[in-house]
């Protein structure tokens, strides 16, 4: 699946070979892996009295990493559907939300968000979205 002309992300089979998928395949595996990460009670408990795991962090960390890839293959490859639709006002703020949510709890190094860089400087240019701290990112 590729977000850019320049990016493509290859999947991580459990045998630990990469593969490169088409983006429906990409997607598919990506939002399977997230709905299992979700449900599974070591990671996300739901009963009173149960921790949260030490890798917790890491955890929520590869969950925003997947559902950024995902934003950024459609906003390179299907946004002119979007507009279509008359969806990018919406879609513009799900994303300043969702990447305010990322800078403010430092889910996704900065490198891996330069697929929508010039978005992302734009937004908080415009004070759309929190303004990255220039001395850790």
């Amino acid at each position: 699946m590729t977000a850019d002309p320049k990016t493509e992300y290859v999947w991580m089979m459990p045998n630990g070979k990469t593969v490169s998928l088409p983006a429906n395949q990409y997607i598919d595996h990506a939002l399977t892996w997230i709905n299992n990460k979700i449900n599974d009670q070591t990671i996300f408990p739901t009963k009173s009295g149960m921790a949260f795991p030490p890798s917790f962090l890491k955890e929520i960390k590869g969950i925003y990493i997947q559902m950024f890839r995902i934003i950024a293959h459609i906003f390179h490859n299907h946004f002119d559907k979007l507009v279509h639709l008359s969806l990018e006002a919406h879609w513009n703020s799900y994303f300043a939300h969702f990447i305010s949510f990322v800078i403010e709890f430092d889910l996704i190094d900065r490198h891996e968000l330069e697929p929508l860089g010039m978005l992302i400087d734009n937004l908080e240019a415009q004070g759309k979205i929190i303004p990255f701290n220039k001395d850790t990112h």
